[in-house]
Formats: structure tokens, sequence, C-alpha cells
């Protein structure tokens, strides 16, 4: 297949807030996930995060339905804000949503994914597993497990801490894959990388936050004081980067 036939590598980003969500948009990116405290692993985003960023993008929006950060064994309270905040990506006008739900020895959790996937195709929406499927047992049984539910991707480092190092596990599931699911690799893809990730597996979707640092503009700053358990800067803000967002897609398609 030559260049001219391959199909355009496509950039989701995974935005932590509406500002983000925008610059992805200004970036050529064709999805976002909306989510909350990245640092944590994301959690669901609030109402007015959804609302706003519905009313100002005309690219896909998917959510990331995660009411906590930590493990992807729930409770049964969990469970029902999960079926809650699906409900309120419907409403809001959401495109897709993110879900994950493991069992305690490491695999899927076939029966409350299925009711998840219920609600959210009852509502027109497109579903991704995420990085739960990282924390599986068995790849490549979670896999058979994540199509026989009909998710339409999986976003997956490999089941290591970057994509770049669960490389050559992300190749096989795209093997085993067949072209029944999307394979969308995530966790450190950045215009260094990209490249050589999609030339060695093959995939036609990539995941980035493409995030900058950038100064608040407070003039007056505490210093003797932190807010959060994070060493840091507690004036700074983390924001997606358009110019990373389009150096990403034109790195992956290089």
């Amino acid at each position: 297949m030559n260049n001219e036939q391959k199909a355009a590598v496509q950039l989701e980003v995974c935005a932590n807030s509406v500002t983000s969500a925008i610059a992805a948009q200004d970036g050529g990116a064709i999805r976002v996930e909306l989510c909350e405290n990245l640092a944590e692993g994301g959690t669901t985003p609030s109402h007015g995060q959804l609302v706003l960023a519905r009313k100002n993008l005309h690219i896909k929006l998917f959510a990331l339905i995660r009411p906590r950060r930590g493990d992807f064994l729930y409770t049964g309270l969990e469970f029902e804000i999960m079926k809650a905040d699906i409900k309120n990506c419907i409403d809001a006008g959401c495109d897709g949503v993110v879900i994950g739900m493991l069992n305690a020895d490491g695999t899927i959790d076939k029966p409350r994914c299925a009711e998840l996937l219920s609600i959210a195709k009852r509502g027109g929406l497109s579903v991704t597993f995420h990085r739960a499927f990282d924390m599986c047992a068995n790849q490549y049984t979670a896999l058979e497990d994540v199509i026989e539910l009909g998710c339409d991707r999986i976003l997956t480092s490999g089941g290591k801490s970057t994509a770049m190092e669960g490389a050559t596990t992300l190749l096989h599931l795209v093997e085993k894959a067949a072209g029944r699911i999307i394979i969308m690799p995530g966790s450190g893809v950045s215009e260094n990388n990209v490249a050589d990730l999609v030339h060695f597996t093959g995939v036609t979707e990539v995941h980035s936050s493409a995030r900058i640092s950038i100064p608040g503009n407070m003039e007056y700053k505490n210093d003797h004081i932190l807010l959060s358990d994070g060493i840091g800067d507690e004036y700074a803000l983390d924001v997606t980067s358009a110019e990373r967002v389009r150096a990403i897609i034109e790195a992956a398609n290089s």
C-alpha cells in the first residue's frame, strides 16, 4: 500500500478542560476525550465542562466515565454514579463515552460493562474501553471480551507505562483484532515518537494530551502554602497546545 492509499492517522486529544478541548480542535484533532484530574489518571468531567465543551466544539466530544482515581474495581454505589454520568453525557450532547470496569481477578467485568454500554448505545453514543484494559491479567483474553461487549475501540498502552514500551503488544493486539475493533495507543505519545509508533504498529488512531505548562496570571503569590500533595507550581496551568496537536498529527502522517 503506497502513501497515497494509506488512511490518514487521526489524533484524539485527552483534554483536561474546555480550554484544552478548544485548543485540540484548533490543532486539528478529530475527537476530544474530556476529563478532569489528569494527574490522577483522569476522572469524569463536570456538567459545566460538558455543556461548554459541546457549545464550543464541532469535532466529536467523548467523556471519560471514571468516578475516582485508583483501581477499576467499583462498588455498587460507584456503578450507579457511572450510569448516571453516562445519562448526563447523553443529555449534554456528547458523541461518546470512555468506560472500563474490572473484576478482582483482573478480568473484564462483562455484566456491568454491558449495562453501561446498553445505556450509551441507546443514547446513540460510541464507546471506547479505556486503560483499565492495561490492568487486566491477560490483554488478549480481554481483547476478545471487549470486542464481544461491542465497544468501538480500546485505548491502551499495551499493558506498559507508555505506548512505546508496549509497542510489541500493541502490534499483536492490532493483528489479533483484525479490524474488529480499533486499537488506539495512548500514554506518552508525542510528536517525537508517534511516527515510530505508527510505522511499527500500523494503528490509524492515536491518543495524546499534547499538554504544555503555562504560568498563571496571579500577581500576588503565597509561597508558604501548597494546596495539593504533589510537588509543583501551584500557579502554573497544564493545557493542551494547538501547536503540539498539529505537530503530532504531522509526525503521525509522515
